[in-house]
């Protein structure tokens, strides 16, 4: 893969305090500009903007793999043993999973690590790992 252009995407919370506690600390999101109402965090070199709003709803899930994936979501494609790094952070912390760490369409193409949780505001996250990054947009 080349080098990618970070992407830019704003979301909604309901608390900057408890957004710094869990993008910042469990995450381990750098922060960088922030107001009263909005704070930049860098997730994996991507701007995420975690941005002060009423309660989010999140109601739809897709199948995928057996599971229910819920959609919307966003997340980063991770090297192998940084996520494993990350699932472990982040069952230490006691964010409980929508899917646990697991290996989807496994012996298929496009094998990869995934797992999916939410942020204290119902934002969902996946984070995914390719043992082979060459098969992430494979068919």
């Amino acid at each position: 893969m080349s080098d990618i252009t970070p992407f830019h995407l704003a979301f909604p919370v309901t608390d900057l305090a408890e957004a710094r506690r869990f993008y910042g600390e469990i995450l381990g999101c750098p922060e960088g500009r922030s107001s009263d109402e909005w704070i930049d965090f860098s997730l994996y070199g991507h701007q995420i903007v975690a941005h002060t709003a009423g309660e989010v709803s999140r109601k739809h899930h897709n199948p995928v793999d057996g599971h229910d994936v819920p959609v919307p979501h966003f997340g980063v494609v991770l090297p192998w043993a940084e996520w494993e790094a990350l699932a472990a952070r982040i069952k230490e912390a006691g964010v409980k999973f929508v899917i646990e760490p697991y290996i989807r369409f496994k012996g298929q193409v496009g094998e990869q690590g995934t797992m999916f949780f939410y942020d204290p505001f119902g934002n969902a996250l996946e984070f995914k790992t390719f043992k082979d990054m060459g098969q992430l947009f494979a068919k």
